[in-house]
């Protein structure tokens, strides 16, 4: 017995090539010369005996799929299955290049079958021949398909048809569901379907506990099958008697639902569920010009346009999320009976799916994520550069090969930091300034872009913390203006000066170090909460007029570092807190990623359960107001204050509230 395979470099074609080769004859694979390389990578991977496969180089865009006559001769009344397998699986490829892989493919390997005598042809079309049919969809309905304005379903219901029409060769026809990875190993060779939501369900990961319910989307049944599954059903099938004419489908006889899904892959990935769901087709009312009219407005467009590329979702997948057909499988659960061929469930094996994608598909493992490539020869300016957060920030861009700018008031620690780094072969610069002097700021802007011309990121790291409640400040309105004059104008002035060159270039980031405590509201903090939330407010409003100048900010809400800042409150010694090497970890990912914020989960967590209830969390920082009183440094108690130390309660409380300022 001898096979035929097109497609078989393709994901389900590799594992229908392996079942193939367990049997006896010879398996002849249609392989393009410039891919070579790829078919013997996946044969010596597969483990395949190369004795038993015999490489035929052709081209599926060609007539008879490129073969020539003597080719055609040699395979002649030899080949008794013929697999076509040889498509475009892609929602995002053009219509061109469906055109010419779906129909025009099928075609030329009708042709090839024919002209080599071969017995039966076996078609790998797929569920989207149905269209977007609304109901349930058996295996022997095909001029029924509706909704085929999609090239891709279109492409795939005519190729079909093409094979359907056929009368020179017998004929089945495989209409495979949505195509994972393999159940037993996870392994996969590109992102679709589902996967497409994994960027966002890591994101959800990474900002929010696991056990925080989430508000989700509902829509349609979505039919999704592991490739193992489909192989094995297609090379079962094919070699049982009396077959030919028939269709099968080869999914899920108990689909589950599009928010079922997500969540299925969410325990897989450690993220919180969507436990409320909004069903997308409660948005079917709306009339469909209305939905068109509203989608086309410039900014619905372009917020959705941000949304999609940020979480590597194409728009051509959202009409599926309230995909509409049901399909009945019952040839091939006859065909299959006795086999022991059957669909897993999805959360048995989505663990692995996921594992194997985070491994080696997801996207952030292809971004340049070295510091170095994101800051070499580039001028950095760092304020408060001369010790805690801005001091390790500076050692990590200088050893990455940027142009290190630090600033700070005082000269010798400064100088010092400075000289260190050079030593180590740092490119750095040094240069004093009191950033509560605007103008001081102006000077220091000025001297920056002469002696260096440009400023590509710029770190807003100086600030002035201080601990005290509002009852002791009554008389200390002062406390307010420095730190206003500080962490705001300040920082301000240093943007203002340097974004004129910034816009100009049309390439610039800003960096603000923000704190936890402006989504905690954190009490006895109000004057330094107070001019931290002002740094974000502006940097929110400027990222809506900037950012489409090239422009970037990142907001950094830190939370509590051991840093010569909070040394006065000697309670902290006893609560955990991030070093300034962590700290600067944190602002190497805002360098290199440009988020728009960076914040703990704790701090998110925080300032949503303020939003949602927010008589609720008062009562919770009440209680912190009370079990952490004014430091004695606050009071102005010296003697106190080398007798100071925290109560059990106050480090229990601060273990749990971790890195918020109390």
């Amino acid at each position: 017995m001898s096979y035929f395979v097109t497609g078989a470099t393709g994901f389900i074609g590799r594992y229908l090539v392996g079942n193939l080769l367990k049997r006896s004859g010879t398996v002849h694979v249609l392989v393009r010369k410039d891919s070579q390389k790829k078919f013997d990578a996946i044969a010596k991977k597969a483990g395949w005996d190369m004795k038993k496969i015999a490489v035929v180089h052709g081209d599926m865009t060609k007539p008879r799929c490129g073969l020539t006559p003597a080719q055609i001769r040699t395979l002649s009344g030899k080949v008794k299955h013929f697999f076509h397998l040889a498509a475009i699986y892609d929602l995002t490829a053009t219509a061109q290049a469906q055109q010419a892989a779906n129909i025009d493919g099928t075609r030329h390997a009708l042709d090839l079958a024919a002209a080599i005598k071969a017995g039966t042809f076996h078609h790998t079309s797929s569920i989207a021949a149905a269209g977007l049919y609304p109901g349930i969809f058996r295996e022997d309905m095909f001029e029924e398909a509706e909704g085929l304005d999609d090239p891709y379903l279109r492409t795939k219901h005519d190729s079909e048809g093409m094979v359907r029409a056929e009368t020179r060769l017998k004929w089945r026809i495989y209409r495979p569901g949505m195509v994972v990875g393999h159940s037993q190993t996870g392994e996969i060779d590109k992102i679709d379907g589902p996967y497409y939501f994994f960027t966002l369900i890591k994101k959800l990961r990474e900002l929010l506990p696991q056990w925080m319910p989430v508000l989700g989307i509902e829509g349609g049944r979505i039919n999704i099958v592991p490739v193992d599954f489909v192989a094995d059903a297609m090379d079962h099938i094919a070699h049982k008697p009396k077959l030919d004419g028939h269709t099968f489908h080869l999914t899920d006889p108990e689909p589950m639902r599009v928010g079922e899904v997500l969540n299925a892959f969410c325990r897989a990935g450690h993220a919180p569920e969507m436990t409320m769901r909004l069903d997308a087709r409660m948005f079917a009312f709306v009339p469909g010009s209305i939905r068109t009219a509203v989608g086309n407005l410039p900014p619905v467009r372009r917020f959705i346009g941000m949304l999609l590329r940020d979480f590597k979702i194409p728009k051509e997948v959202l009409k599926f999320i309230t995909y509409p057909t049901r399909f009945d499988s019952r040839e091939a659960e006859r065909a299959l009976k006795g086999s022991g061929i059957s669909v897993p469930r999805l959360d048995d094996y989505a663990w692995r799916l996921w594992d194997y994608w985070e491994r080696h598909l997801d996207p952030d493992l292809f971004i340049d994520r070295t510091l170095k490539g994101k800051v070499r020869n580039k001028v950095v300016v760092i304020t408060g550069g001369s010790s805690g957060i801005g001091l390790s920030t500076a050692q990590r861009v200088a050893e990455a090969g940027a142009v290190t700018v630090i600033v700070a008031r005082g000269e010798e620690e400064l100088f010092k930091a400075r000289d260190e780094m050079k030593a180590r072969g740092g490119k750095v610069f040094a240069y004093t300034a009191d950033l509560s002097d605007m103008a001081d700021c102006d000077r220091l802007v000025k001297k920056v872009l002469d002696e260096h011309g440009q400023v590509d990121i710029l770190i807003n790291n100086a600030g002035r913390s201080i601990r005290r409640s509002i009852e002791a400040s009554y008389d200390r309105f002062h406390d307010f203006e420095r730190t206003m004059q500080l962490n705001y104008f300040g920082s301000i002035r240093l943007i203002m000066g340097f974004m004129p060159a910034m816009t100009q270039r049309r390439k610039g980031h800003i960096i603000n170090i923000s704190s936890i405590g402006v989504l905690a509201n954190s009490p006895r903090f109000s004057a330094y909460v107070a001019s931290k939330a002002a740094l974000d407010a502006f940097s929110r409003c400027a990222q809506g007029e900037l950012s489409g100048k090239g422009i970037s900010f990142t907001t950094v809400n830190m939370p509590l570092v051991k840093t010569p800042m909070i040394a006065p409150t000697k309670m902290y010694d006893s609560v955990p807190t991030l070093s300034p090497e962590e700290a600067a970890d944190l602002l190497v990912r805002a360098i290199i990623e440009k988020p728009s914020r960076i914040a703990t989960r704790l701090g998110i967590f925080a300032a949503l359960l303020n939003a949602v209830a927010p008589k609720a969390y008062e009562v919770v920082m009440n209680t912190a107001f009370e079990l952490f009183p004014d430091s004695a440094a606050a009071k102005g108690d010296r003697k106190a204050l080398k007798d100071e130390a925290p109560s059990h309660e106050q480090i229990a409380f601060a273990s749990l509230m971790r890195g918020v300022h109390w």
